[in-house]
């Protein structure tokens, strides 16, 4: 038997990682002598701090064996290659919860649609073993995109293009009102809108980044805090693909001791710049001393992506360019200073002071204090590393929060109480649910007691019945 063998196991996200595990453990066993036995997983990277890495098989001889979600079914595959498939019927999809400005992991039966292409995909050989009866109650098509994700952008758009009430807009699939009513809630709190719901002066200048408004509104506040080379990396690293490859078996160790190397002591947006600017000096300095030795090569050496580090330098020309053209002042670069790394973290609560976390009891256990959640850091995080040896900060802002049987937080950084207080809005604070975290935050704003809203009016204390529940959601992780 020469040439390569090929099989296709459609799974859900779940499975994906398990079934790796299995084929890599067991393929030397299992016909060995047809040739090593090569897991690829197909499916695109999700975003996070490690990517799932695509391997290619060393040998002449062997026999891949494709591994793919539903994300990864638009890929291209030749058909003479595929040998069978094994379908799930069921997929794990990311579906944006507006309560909590989260996506959630739901577990749901793939499409008619999605069907029919598993079966057209395997008809060179015929074989198509469904885990699942033959003629399935699955629904006709999938959900719209519209009903699954965060909104806020597309309203954002829609006012900029004067649409005229949202309420009259035709939609082809209609959002749910309480997700259209979220989105017009963080836009207020974005400064958004006036009085009167209509666009603001500085959303205008905010709409013209395709970005998400809040990062849009965080790389805005960089004009103002002098430290918008800093943010507009940021904001390109997180725009693109995680710049993390996961290694390989055997080689973990040695790809955390790399990555490691780039770890900034006030979080995870700050080893994004450690990094970012460190393949920028490399290339230029290749290029220049070296021509023969590649940049990719580097990149592999510390388990980088090339790909999204490239990408990720044009998002931030593109970015760049749209500050030129609006003429916004760009400050020359200060990274590693105290008092940038200050003032980038008043840029970041600029735009997402919405995404505030609190350590509650010392062991990583956070409060998130827009939906009183409870989550905790994730394990590929610079904190999560080195959580041990470090310790981990109290008061946090991260960017992304996925709401599943592990409620992580990604890209987390320490901030100050004293800070998030200077830069969040009143109004956002004060409409903040009853936590022992909200009067933490109460006292510094209002140390004589007081507690004046800002227009003049009194506002109780949080009762006790109140703080309790903040520490009782810390058993229930």
């Amino acid at each position: 038997m020469k040439g390569l063998i090929f099989s296709i196991f459609l799974l859900y996200l779940q499975e994906v990682d398990c079934a790796r595990s299995i084929l890599q453990r067991e393929g030397t066993r299992l016909g060995a002598e047809l040739g090593p036995m090569v897991p690829v997983v197909l499916n695109p990277p999700q975003r996070g701090l490690l990517p799932i890495l695509i391997e290619e098989p060393d040998a002449r001889m062997s026999r891949r064996v494709f591994l793919s979600a539903p994300q990864g079914e638009d890929m291209w595959w030749p058909a003479e290659s595929v040998n069978f498939i094994i379908d799930t019927g069921v997929q794990k999809k990311m579906v944006y919860n507006p309560r909590i400005r989260a996506n959630s992991e739901t577990l749901q039966p793939i499409s008619r649609c999605q069907a029919d292409v598993r079966r057209q995909l395997s008809a060179p050989t015929g074989k198509c073993f469904c885990l699942y009866p033959e003629e399935p109650r699955l629904p006709a098509e999938t959900s719209s995109q519209i009903l699954e994700s965060n909104i806020t952008p597309t309203v954002l758009f829609l006012k900029r293009m004067e649409i005229a009430g949202l309420g009259q807009c035709d939609f082809i699939d209609r959002p749910d009102p309480e997700g259209l009513m979220q989105a017009l809630e963080e836009l207020d709190y974005l400064a958004a809108l006036d009085d009167d719901g209509n666009l603001s002066e500085i959303v205008i200048i905010i709409s013209e980044f395709p970005l998400d408004p809040q990062m849009a509104k965080a790389l805005l506040a960089s004009c103002e805090f002098d430290c918008v080379s800093e943010m507009l990396t940021i904001a390109a690293m997180l725009s693109a693909p995680s710049c993390f490859l996961e290694p390989s078996a055997g080689l973990t160790h040695e790809a955390v001791h790399c990555h490691r190397k780039f770890q900034h002591p006030e979080g995870d947006h700050f080893t994004l710049i450690s990094i970012y600017n460190t393949f920028k000096q490399n290339r230029e300095s290749k290029v220049r001393a070296e021509p023969g030795m590649c940049v990719e090569k580097w990149c592999k050496d510390y388990f980088l992506d090339h790909g999204a580090l490239k990408r990720a330098d044009a998002i931030r020309s593109e970015l760049t360019d749209i500050l030129n053209r609006i003429e916004l002042p760009i400050s020359q670069p200060s990274f590693g200073t105290k008092t940038n790394a200050h003032n980038i973290k008043r840029a970041l609560l600029a735009g997402f002071f919405m995404q505030i976390a609190r350590d509650v009891d010392g062991s990583g256990n956070y409060f998130i204090l827009t939906h009183k959640h409870m989550a905790q850091v994730h394990p590929l995080s610079g904190y999560g590393a080195q959580s041990q040896k470090l310790g981990l900060p109290e008061w946090v802002i991260f960017h992304e929060y996925t709401l599943s049987d592990n409620n992580y937080m990604r890209t987390v950084s320490e901030i100050s109480p004293q800070v998030f207080i200077q830069m969040a809005p009143l109004y956002f604070f004060y409409n903040l649910p009853s936590s022992e975290s909200k009067d933490i935050l109460q006292d510094i704003l209002d140390p004589d007691g007081s507690r004046n809203c800002k227009d003049g009016k009194q506002r109780p204390l949080t009762s006790n019945s109140d703080c309790t529940t903040e520490s009782q959601h810390t058993t229930d992780v």
